[in-house]
C-alpha cells in the first residue's frame, strides 16, 4: 500500500512540470474547478540557429519513406493490440469521410481545425510557427506542405478554448474548466471550442495528465470523441510520447478508440522512437526541442520538430483524404 501511494506521488510530480493547472476530484469522481499547484515553466524552443542541411531519408526520419499517399479508398481497420505497428501518418478511415460530410451540413468551416488537450497541445509551438511566417520554418524537402499551411491558415497560432496545461480527458467536458467569458454557464470546454470555433477538423491529444486516473480514461475519452463526432468535427487522435503509466495502456485505448470508431490515427510514440531518448527530456515525459528547419539533420534529432512535421503531414493526409470527391 505504502509503495502504491510514492508511486502515485511520483507520477504527481512529474505531471505537475506539465500541469501548471491541476484538477480535483468531487465526490461524482468528475474534476471540480481548475486549482493551482505550481506555476508552470514551459519548455521554450531553442533559438539556437542552426545551419540548414540537405535531408536524406536517415537524418529526417521521415515518416512517408515507403508509404503510399492519401488515397479515397478507406483503409482495413488495424488490429490494437499491435498499436506499435500502426504507420506514424494516418491512412484513410470510413469514419472520417461520413463525419466530415455531415459536418459540411452543420455549417462546419473546411478550412480550420481546433486543438484539444493538454500542455503539449496548448504550447504556443505546437504548430504555431506555420501562422507565424517562413523565417520560422524551413520545409526543405516537404515543400508541398505549403499548401495545407495556407489552406488552415489562422487556426496554427489559435489559441483554443478546450487546450490546457494539465487538462485530461474529463476535464474537456467539465464546464467549470472552460473560459467564463467565451463560454456558456454550462458549457463544457470540448464544446465551447467546437461552437466558437466551427472546425472540420480537431486534434484530440490527451493522456499524460490522466494516468493518476487511468481507470476512468476510456470512458471520458470516449464521451470526448462521441461528442466531437456527433458535432460533425472529425477527430485526429495520437499516441503520446511518454510511457509514464508503465504498460503503454493509455496509448492502447485510444488506438482502440480510434479502430472501434473508424477514425484517424497519429501514432506519435512511433514518430520518436528513432530519435535519441525516443525524444524524452530526463523527467521521461517533456519532449526534447529544437526549432522548425525540417532541412537540418540536427534539429530533427528533436522531438518537438518531428512532432510538429509529422502533425503537419497528420492534418494534410485527412484533409487530402476526406475532402476528396
Amino acid at each position: 500500500m505504502t509503495r502504491k501511494i510514492l508511486l502515485i506521488i511520483l507520477i504527481l510530480i512529474v505531471l505537475s512540470a506539465c500541469a501548471g493547472v491541476g484538477e480535483t476530484q468531487n465526490d461524482g469522481g468528475q474534476p471540480s474547478a481548475p486549482t493551482k499547484i505550481l506555476a508552470e515553466t514551459p519548455i521554450a524552443p531553442t533559438k539556437t540557429a542552426f545551419v540548414p542541411a540537405e535531408p536524406t531519408a536517415a537524418s529526417t526520419g521521415d515518416p512517408l519513406q515507403g508509404q503510399a499517399g492519401p488515397t479515397n479508398t478507406p483503409t482495413p481497420t488495424r488490429d490494437p493490440l499491435a498499436w506499435r505497428d500502426w504507420p506514424v501518418i494516418p491512412e484513410m478511415t470510413a469514419g472520417a469521410r461520413e463525419i466530415f460530410v455531415r459536418g459540411q451540413e452543420l455549417g462546419n468551416d473546411p478550412a480550420r481545425f481546433s486543438k484539444i488537450g493538454d500542455c503539449e497541445t496548448s504550447a504556443a509551438w505546437f504548430l504555431a510557427d506555420f501562422d507565424a511566417g517562413p523565417e520560422r520554418y524551413s520545409l526543405g524537402a516537404y515543400a508541398e506542405l505549403q499548401a495545407v499551411i495556407a489552406h488552415f491558415s489562422g487556426s496554427y497560432e489559435r489559441t483554443s478554448l478546450a487546450a490546457k496545461p494539465g487538462a485530461t480527458a474529463a476535464s474537456l467536458l467539465t464546464p467549470l474548466w472552460a473560459d467564463r467569458e467565451q463560454c456558456g454557464s454550462t458549457e463544457s470546454p470540448l464544446d465551447c471550442e467546437l461552437r466558437v470555433h466551427k472546425p472540420a477538423y480537431a486534434f484530440v491529444l490527451v493522456g499524460s495528465n490522466d494516468v493518476p486516473h487511468r481507470d476512468r480514461f476510456e470512458e471520458n475519452f470516449r464521451k470526448v470523441i462521441e461528442r466531437t463526432i456527433e458535432l460533425g468535427v472529425v477527430p485526429v487522435l495520437a499516441t503520446k510520447a511518454d510511457n509514464l503509466e508503465g504498460d503503454h495502456a493509455i496509448n492502447q485505448m485510444v488506438t482502440r478508440v480510434a479502430a472501434e470508431y473508424e477514425i484517424p490515427l497519429w501514432n506519435f510514440w512511433a514518430a520518436v522512437q528513432p530519435l535519441p531518448d525516443h525524444g524524452l527530456l530526463e523527467d521521461a515525459f517533456h519532449l526534447t526541442n529544437g526549432p522548425n528547419f525540417f532541412n537540418d539533420a540536427e534539429a530533427m534529432k528533436m522531438a518537438w520538430p518531428v512532432r510538429n512535421l509529422t502533425g503537419l503531414q497528420t492534418i494534410a493526409t485527412v484533409w487530402k483524404a476526406v475532402s476528396s470527391p
